[in-house]
């Protein structure tokens, strides 16, 4: 008896954390916390550090959490998102919607309190954009869903930015549109290859609404687009040629497999290029904040 209690607690308290989409908000993390380390010389005061990411990581949780229950309906027909816990019933939707509004709530006030207003309202216009504007509205009207609300994704660099220095920054901002320009082709390439359940879910992602081979064209010239775009940190002289490089040579990669995905029948090109692209993203942030520590320091004083 007492084991199937524990059992059960255990269960419950890993539905939570998968409403929280944990692998998203880590990714983000992790560009906010080298959005913070970018926007000074040295070293990040480690009160804002933690406080900051935690605020942000909650707000981007409580968000997760809202896409789940109100996607409940469509994720029982994917395959990819059947097993969530409110599609299957495993955490009651009304109490999906008070552990989203305990953990923005508790996201918000952390910013407020210990960081910064800029940040707490920056952090909740993303959190609506993504849970209001993008989940409630824009992925059921228009195949471009994912360009218009990738914005709300793309804004994690900015709020560690802003973290830091209580102000947006254009390199702050560059941040923003490096990711803006990677979601299209990061979102589409997993599409391409879950076509046939956003069809039975009636999305109208764009290899649904104009087809697989239009879509390859976009996600090849939207990648093109994307590595031009991680060019502009190099020309304004955010970044050294550190980054150049590893920029250039990530970018490289992922028309690669933009390519492969246009011009081979590859089964499984879609989600090699889907699995790609999360390696690409996080590399680039990596590399970003390697060239600000040992080569951009070294041109300033040059």
């Amino acid at each position: 008896m007492q084991s199937t209690i524990e059992a059960k607690a255990t269960l419950g308290w890993r539905d939570y954390y998968e409403l929280c989409k944990p692998r998203v908000v880590m990714l983000m993390i992790l560009t906010s916390v080298i959005g913070m380390l970018l926007a000074v010389p040295g070293m990040v005061p480690l009160d804002v550090l933690i406080l900051g990411n935690l605020g942000i990581a909650l707000c981007a949780g409580s968000a997760a959490t809202v896409n789940h229950l109100v996607d409940r309906h469509i994720d029982q027909k994917m395959a990819r998102t059947f097993n969530r816990p409110v599609a299957q019933g495993r955490v009651d939707p009304q109490k999906a919607l008070a552990f989203a509004a305990a953990t923005g709530l508790l996201g918000m006030a952390i910013l407020l309190v210990f960081i910064n207003p800029v940040t707490a309202w920056l952090t909740l216009a993303s959190l609506l954009g993504y849970a209001v504007v993008y989940t409630l509205f824009l992925k059921r009207a228009t195949p471009q869903n994912i360009v218009i609300g990738g914005l709300a994704g793309a804004a994690p660099p900015l709020l560690g930015w802003t973290a830091v220095t209580g102000s947006i920054d254009p390199h702050g901002l560059l941040l923003v549109l490096i990711i803006f320009a990677w979601t299209p082709p990061h979102f589409w390439a997993l599409a391409v290859h879950r076509k046939e359940e956003y069809a039975n879910a009636d999305i109208p992602m764009l290899p649904v609404t104009h087809g697989e081979h239009y879509t390859k064209i976009h996600i090849l010239l939207y990648t093109i687009v994307m590595c031009l775009v991680t060019v502009l940190p190099y020309l304004t002289g955010m970044m050294g040629w550190l980054y150049l490089l590893g920029a250039l040579v990530l970018g490289a990669g992922f028309i690669y497999w933009a390519l492969v995905m246009l011009l081979t029948d590859r089964p499984s090109a879609g989600m090699d290029t889907f699995r790609y692209s999360i390696v690409y993203l996080m590399a680039l942030f990596v590399v970003m904040l390697l060239d600000h520590y040992l080569v951009t320091p070294a041109l300033s004083l040059g």
